[in-house]
């Protein structure tokens, strides 16, 4: 399941209920004290059941009751809630209106610890009476409710509980659906919600003030991440573990006691077998020590955070097919302790991890340089109005200027150079080309290398960021560049040609490559090594991802055609070769090889003229 909006209610300064939408990939900016880190603790409450407390209440109501409420989609297809009959949410009425899952949590904290005290699906339930209360109730008393309301149950199985709701929602005339929060507290109410929970995704919460202790520290977070998210794919394969132990140690018990009984009856009488397992997750460690086996965790703040960041770069070159379980990776300020070039090297894990559909990213930060890199429908602005947090999506000018202010984003004298391309992967082409041309042309720079000295800043296109806005309104007076790829062969003109007139009337230098795309500029003999059944012969429209991706599956032994896997699948696959191409075939290009696929030199000539306008 997928994270898609937050409810917080009653929880510090969120009095009244407050929603945050949340994204594959979500910053939340905000002022210190705004509410940020709020929203990162109530979901660790919330999935990983953390401390919660009467000063975790809001002080402006009075109340004691704290409300929790996550949003889901990409619901399971079915769940077992009674014994081994299957169902889905949507037959159980627990969803909305919407087709999203709502689970609500309530929290008492009127002493000074809190306590869990129900779950609630907000959902179209029915609401006549006699069909109103089914999911609590118990098989006889099903039954009972059937034959009150004449519902002939003789075509379904009536050992089944699930049969039985179906069968009396599905004879009734009106069940009268309506918005409803339905206890989670009973019989065939508290399995769904069991299940339901077996299907949360993981929540991994990395705090930037945690205590420096061995076994508690940043540096062991991630490690204890990956922990529960490996046991969690393993779950049901692992509690058929448990079961199948406790059914035999069930049995040696109740022999051990009919044994006692034959010694002493009345001993036996008070003796009743309970067998207890600990959490899979607790029998697992894993520790990164130094020299003299000293945990890393006990170094600087600097080298613990840069374990943080290797830790999500080597899950974001993760692309096991058996991963499938759901994972929130939160981080509050991954910027702490890192120089800028790691920064970006952070977002560029977080924007990999995030490609993963079983992967999102939620971030609080206080710095532009994640701000800046990202579409801006990912932003989330918190402010207080009133001595009340306010949410605003970045997707408005106007909320971004309150960013702009917010983050401090002001005319920066080092930049010297704004590049405007389509996406990250052509950030990762440029950059790489750049530095193998400037070791050896002196009039090219190197991109990586400028871009860490604040001079080359690159403004993705595929969402406005603070640059751009900044850059344009705020008249900072910079040379603009744009390249865009042509997608289509002449005559046709290129996708982004009203934009790039748009550019071009406004004083910008914009191109538009004379091939698809990026990606065509590889030589060919540079695809047929990585994929020697790669038959193209390099036209200049190739579509190079998808004929690469296409390859690289076919080579593979034993798998179905390319056009027998299904659509999701491709993309899956043209994602990941793209992502390929774009970093490891292009570090292979050298000079000839670029002269080969670019004879007319337009690359050389557009990080020439980025170059002078560098040194201007």
């Amino acid at each position: 399941m997928k994270l898609v909006e937050v409810k917080l209610t009653n929880f510090r300064s969120y009095s009244n209920e407050t929603s945050i939408v949340i994204d594959s990939l979500t910053l939340l900016v905000g002022r210190n004290d705004a509410g940020k880190s709020s929203i990162l603790d109530a979901l660790d409450i919330y999935f990983n059941e953390a401390t919660i407390e009467r000063d975790d209440c809001c002080v402006w109501t009075g109340s004691t009751e704290v409300r929790i409420a996550c949003v889901f989609d990409d619901l399971p297809e079915s769940i077992v809630i009674d014994e081994q009959h299957p169902t889905t949410l949507q037959q159980e009425y627990l969803v909305r209106a919407d087709g999203k899952l709502e689970i609500i949590k309530i929290y008492d904290c009127t002493a000074a610890k809190g306590k869990f005290s129900g779950a609630y699906a907000f959902a179209k339930h029915p609401s006549a009476t006699g069909t109103d209360d089914l999911l609590s109730l118990k098989l006889t008393e099903l039954k009972s409710k059937a034959q009150q309301l004449q519902v002939d149950l003789n075509s379904i199985n009536q050992t089944a509980k699930a049969k039985v709701r179906g069968e009396i929602w599905a004879q009734s005339q009106n069940l009268q659906l309506k918005d409803r929060e339905v206890s989670l507290k009973k019989e065939s109410a508290k399995d769904a919600f069991d299940q339901i929970q077996k299907y949360m995704p993981v929540y991994a919460l990395f705090k930037s003030d945690r205590t420096s202790t061995d076994q508690d520290a940043e540096a062991q977070d991630p490690l204890k991440a990956a922990i529960k998210e490996a046991i969690r794919r393993r779950e049901s394969e692992l509690n058929g573990v448990i079961a199948d132990i406790k059914e035999e140690l069930t049995c040696v018990a109740a022999r051990t006691v009919e044994k006692i009984r034959e010694l002493s009856p009345d001993l036996a009488n008070q003796l009743n077998p309970s067998i207890k397992s600990k959490q899979w997750d607790s029998l697992f460690s894993v520790m990164l020590t130094g020299e003299d086996d000293i945990p890393i965790n006990k170094r600087g703040s600097g080298t613990r955070r840069l374990v943080l960041l290797s830790f999500f770069r080597a899950m974001a070159e993760d692309t096991s097919n058996e991963k499938d379980t759901g994972i929130i990776y939160a981080v509050e300020e991954p910027e702490t302790s890192q120089h800028p070039s790691h920064q970006l090297l952070l977002l560029e894990a977080f924007e990999q991890l995030v490609e993963q559909s079983r992967c999102q990213v939620l971030l609080t930060t206080h710095t532009p340089t994640l701000a800046r890199r990202v579409n801006q429908s990912y932003l989330r602005l918190i402010t207080q109005q009133a001595k009340r947090p306010l949410i605003e999506d970045g997707s408005s000018d106007t909320t971004l200027d309150k960013i702009v202010r917010t983050l401090g984003v002001l005319p920066d004298h080092d930049v010297k150079v704004f590049l405007g391309v389509e996406g990250k992967h052509d950030i990762s082409f440029l950059k790489k080309i750049s530095s193998m041309l400037a070791k050896i042309e002196t009039d090219i720079p190197d991109f990586e290398r400028e871009e860490a000295s604040g001079r080359l800043v690159f403004v993705p296109l595929s969402g406005s960021s603070l640059e751009l806005w900044v850059n344009r309104l705020q008249g900072l007076n910079r040379p603009e560049f744009y390249l865009t790829d042509r997608d289509y062969p002449q005559p046709k003109q290129p996708k982004y040609h009203q934009q790039i007139t748009a550019w071009t009337n406004r004083g910008c230098t914009a191109w538009v490559t004379s091939k698809r795309e990026l990606e065509n500029y590889i030589d060919v003999s540079i695809l047929r090594k990585k994929a020697p059944n790669y038959a193209e012969t390099g036209a200049d429209f190739d579509d190079v991802p998808v004929l690469f991706a296409k390859a690289i599956y076919e080579s593979t032994q034993g798998v179905s055609s390319w056009d027998s896997l299904p659509k999701e699948k491709q993309k899956d696959k043209v994602s990941n070769a793209k992502k390929r191409l774009n970093s490891e075939l292009v570090s292979e290009i050298t000079s000839q090889l670029l002269s080969n696929a670019d004879p007319n030199d337009e690359i050389r000539g557009w990080l020439r003229q980025i170059g002078k306008a560098l040194q201007a």
